[in-house]
């Protein structure tokens, strides 16, 4: 295959997705992104929205959805299938990146629109995402039909804190969608890869030896947080990402919906009690008067409209407003108070039953979060890269700059400069595009390798005793920041089941960077993740069950995903190990 003529960035965000490209040396430039914005009219965008609505039948003329490259659609996604979830929630889906990362649920099981009735169609988070690509695919091609994507240098971000098996189900997303082998790359990555492309070479005359710089991406479904240390490498600045935050569903989503609430209470307060599925709708209302506030500080408010009928009889609607009170108190108050720097985040007592769902964190405070990977780090920011649709809002920006000075200010230290000159919600897909290119053509790259390390659980040999079931250790398969094409083997042999199903426990750790390969250490000191589940074939006249002797080998590839195999002692035959995903909450 000829060289790629374009590096082509891709954000799969939860609440937005975009792309961007560039050739030779020209600067990355976003791609505009032709969807449906009205029943028969497409219109262009620069951000794809993460939605994908499915229309009751006959709700719409036939080819009222109709794309160039699909002609007879019968669902959308984007712009148009978003403002559809403000009258017919039940037929959205929604979040499904967030989804794709939930290891209590059967990601590749029908299961969104969550709970919905059962008449409407479902689909899995992971076809959900590869329809969002294999829209941006088709879009990138009918603009660009003699550079088809799949002969071009991709690059698809995925937050920092995804672990293993979150990244492999994305590129099986990919996979389906038409994209064959992207290269995956940090969010918070990307988001720094664009800033040093818009400043070029006065980078270096703005961050110094010694500096730490604090990404904070707040999303629409996420929020992530990672420190990049800059280094002196032989007289040279380098850059070295040193920690990543935990996977924490905190953004403008939890945002809408406690706006939603908020006006949900005063309604109440004047006798108009709202349903859970009137609340659903005002809470996609809700989103565009938040937006519209935070992007104009001179509204004082802004109307809502909330529908009054099924998704399929036309009734009326009720009045309300969103006002910049309620803005003040719950985004900035609510999701931004002032905490100390020795704040945590808050932990309630959890019943014994609780409702299927994403795994929301009990404490909303993203800033209580932010003060624990910080004291997590011990590692104090001297800048900050700002990114994520939510921190366009400059009084957001300026809470959390406010709240990290007051932090610094206490150990007698200068308040964190902002480094500025990228476009939070386009900086991640022009980054990927420049980080993809860098690659090809060289440049300043930024270290750090996997995100995790990675741990397999081991059933101990010891003698049985009554009641008391076998112990496990997690061995350490992966370090923390192993980078990608580099592969291990483990130093000490295993046993390895052949012929039967099993399961083999997999662990994770974001802190844990003394361990090396092969280290033993207690699981419950670790993160655990979906295990990894085979039948591993037994060679010919093998009874089911053999036992084998085995080195373990991990492997980081190239594209930044996990593989791991078990390889036999003195043949060399080996058997890779795949993630199971069904998960314990199936649908």
């Amino acid at each position: 295959m000829d060289a790629p003529t374009f590096t082509v960035g891709i954000d799969l965000g939860t609440t937005n997705c975009s792309m961007a490209a560039c050739a030779d040396r020209d600067p990355a430039q976003s791609v505009a992104i032709p969807q449906i914005v009205a029943p028969s009219e497409i219109g262009e965008e620069r951000l794809l929205p993460s939605f994908l609505f499915v229309p009751a039948e006959a709700q719409f003329p036939a080819g009222a959805l109709a794309l160039p490259w699909y002609p007879h659609a019968r669902d959308v996604v984007g712009t148009f299938a978003r403002a559809q979830g403000a009258s017919t929630p039940t037929r959205l889906v929604s979040s499904a990146k967030s989804w794709l990362s939930h290891a209590a649920v059967d990601r590749r099981g029908a299961i969104l629109p969550w709970q919905a009735p059962e008449d409407v169609p479902r689909c899995s988070p992971v076809e959900a995402a590869a329809r969002y690509l294999g829209h941006l695919r088709a879009a990138w091609e009918r603009a660009h039909a003699d550079a088809p994507l799949a002969e071009q240098d991709v690059v698809l971000t995925v937050p920092a804190s995804f672990d293993a098996v979150a990244r492999e189900l994305t590129m099986e997303a990919a996979e389906l969608a038409g994209i064959e082998a992207p290269t995956l790359l940090e969010e918070p990555q990307a988001a720094m890869y664009d800033w040093l492309a818009q400043r070029g070479e006065r980078w270096r005359d703005e961050l110094v030896v010694g500096d730490v710089v604090l990404v904070v991406d707040i999303g629409g479904g996420t929020t992530d947080f990672s420190l990049i240390v800059v280094r002196d490498d032989e007289g040279c600045l380098t850059l070295e990402r040193v920690a990543v935050g935990d996977h924490i569903l905190l953004g403008g989503d939890n945002m809408d919906l406690a706006l939603a609430y908020a006006v949900r209470a005063e309604l109440a307060e004047r006798g108009t009690e709202l349903d859970d599925w009137q609340v659903r709708a005002l809470t996609h209302a809700a989103r565009t008067g938040k937006e519209a506030l935070l992007a104009d500080e001179s509204l004082a408010a802004v109307p809502l409209a909330i529908p009054t009928r099924s998704s399929r009889l036309v009734g009326g609607t009720i009045r309300a407003s969103l006002t910049r009170a309620m803005i003040d108190a719950v985004v900035l108050e609510g999701f931004l108070p002032a905490v100390e720097a020795d704040a945590r985040p808050q932990v309630v007592r959890r019943t014994g039953l609780t409702a299927l769902g994403l795994p929301y964190p009990s404490d909303a405070a993203i800033t209580r979060h932010l003060a624990a990977f910080v004291g997590r780090a011990a590692a104090l920011p001297t800048a900050i890269l700002y990114n994520g649709g939510v921190t366009r809002a400059a009084s957001v920006r300026e809470r959390v700059r406010g709240v990290l000075a007051r932090w610094l200010e206490g150990v007698g230290k200068p308040a964190p400069r902002v480094l500025a000159g990228s476009d939070p919600e386009l900086a991640v897909c022009r980054g990927a595009a420049h980080y993809g290119r860098i690659r090809r053509q060289g440049g300043v790259k930024i270290r750090g390798g996997t995100a995790h390390a990675h741990y397999l659980g081991i059933q101990r040999a010891e003698l049985a005793v009554p009641g008391v079931p076998p112990r496990l250790d997690a061995v350490c398969v992966a370090p923390l920041g192993m980078e990608e094409g580099s592969e291990v083997t483990l130093p000490q042999p295993f046993g390895l089941v052949l012929g039967e199903e099993v399961s083999f426990p997999f662990f994770a750790s974001a802190t844990r960077e003394g361990d090396r390969v092969g280290a033993v250490v207690k699981p419950q000191e670790l993160q655990e993740l979906a295990p990894l589940e085979a039948t591993l074939p037994a060679p010919e006249g093998t009874q089911p069950g053999a036992v084998v002797q085995v080195h373990l080998h991990a492997r980081v590839t190239e594209v930044g995903t996990l593989e791991l195999s078990a390889v036999e002692h003195t043949t060399g035959a080996r058997w890779k190990l795949s993630f199971d995903v069904r998960g314990t909450g199936q649908s």
